[in-house]
């Protein structure tokens, strides 16, 4: 049984003479995951600033165990407990790195929240995050999932990041280029041959740098947006509003992980050639999609569920939210593997009435 106060500090582990790591045993991480599922970590250590890392690595027991990196856990369905040294990222600190003539470049630590760096960015009078609003999780997992909302991505505004090697504790500034950014991907996910650290998973993020062009141009293709536009009669909103008006549809729409467990968008936007969209079109005239400037075309996953009827079914404690096919939703004392039941589940309808395989965004453990 998992208590929920079972976290102990330890820190007879440190070899002598070296800076204390701030190690926990065996923690619950049910408050440490959105979604509210319960799992145990054996070891747990705070990483509060980079150097913080470099002890793990240099470590005589912690630096040969394999490594989980935890953020925000909002982007995590946990099935079982949790052998690997759970390194929890809180490194803090936003700040006004650079001011160019043509970008504001703003620098996080990778334990910041999200939301709370566009809010800070908004306030501060730095443009250009506010489409990213109210999305969880913290600032270091935000480059490994390459988020995204209402017309813009991360690589959109980023400009670099520091990592840190896993396996060699070297300390590396990682532009996007060697970030492999692709749709909710980057090479932090990506396994088999990488310019660093060789694998997913062989290396953390300690800093993101953010580039803010100069001057701000909204961003308000996105259908949700022209409609606020529409409703409201604003037709030249600031950051500030789009901003406000980000938070309202997403609050609308989705569940707050604070009362309903939840992972956010549980499954990628399927992309498709446009002769299957036609096809599908052809079917199914209602189905909601968008051209790309690829020629390929996005399908909207939440559509595609709810037209399997999916909205409110349950397994266990595990539900499709009613409000947002898209979301899976914790009920109350799910278990990973309902949820896991689950998405297969909506998964094999969801092929078999359309013949697209959805994908998952967040990550299986």
């Amino acid at each position: 049984m998992i208590g929920e106060n079972s976290a102990m500090p330890d820190h007879a582990v440190n070899p002598p003479n070296s800076p204390a790591l701030l190690l926990e045993r065996d923690v619950n991480l049910k408050s440490y995951n959105s979604f509210g599922l319960p799992a145990l970590a054996e070891r747990l250590v705070r990483i509060r600033e980079e150097a913080d890392v470099r002890r793990v690595v240099d470590h005589p027991e912690l630096g040969r165990a394999p490594k989980f990196v935890l953020g925000g856990g909002s982007n995590i369905v946990l099935t079982r407990d949790v052998q690997a040294v759970v390194l929890k990222m809180e490194i803090p600190g936003v700040r006004l790195l650079e001011t160019r003539e043509d970008a504001w470049i703003v620098e996080a630590g990778a334990g910041v929240r999200w939301h709370d760096l566009v809010s800070w960015t908004i306030e501060q009078g730095y443009p250009g995050l506010e489409n990213l609003a109210l999305i969880p999780g913290t600032v270091g997992a935000a480059p490994v999932q390459n988020i995204g909302a209402y017309g813009i991505e991360l690589k959109d505004r980023f400009e670099s990041l520091d990592a840190v090697d896993l396996v060699t504790g070297r300390t590396a500034l990682l532009p996007a280029a060697v970030c492999r950014f692709g749709y909710r991907d980057s090479v932090f996910k990506q396994d088999g041959e990488a310019v660093f650290g060789g694998l997913a998973g062989k290396s953390v993020i300690t800093r993101v740098r953010f580039r803010l062009p100069r001057p701000w141009q909204p961003q308000l293709d996105y259908l949700d947006l022209q409609r606020k536009m529409a409703e409201t009669g604003i037709t030249a909103p600031d950051a500030r509003q789009i901003f406000d008006w980000v938070c309202e549809i997403r609050r609308a729409k989705l569940p707050d992980p604070a009362r309903i467990g939840n992972a956010g968008s549980f499954f990628k936007n399927p992309v498709v050639s446009e002769e299957q969209c036609r096809d599908i079109i052809g079917r199914d005239p209602g189905i909601v999609h968008y051209p790309m400037p690829d020629g390929t075309v996005k399908l909207a996953a939440g559509w595609l569920i709810d037209a399997c009827g999916w909205k409110g079914k349950t397994v266990g404690g595990a539900a499709v939210y009613e409000r947002q096919a898209l979301v899976l939703v914790n009920r109350g004392e799910a278990r990973g593997a309902e949820v896991v039941t689950l998405a297969r589940a909506i998964q094999e309808s969801v092929y078999g009435r359309f013949g697209i395989r959805l994908e998952p965004e967040p990550v299986l453990l």
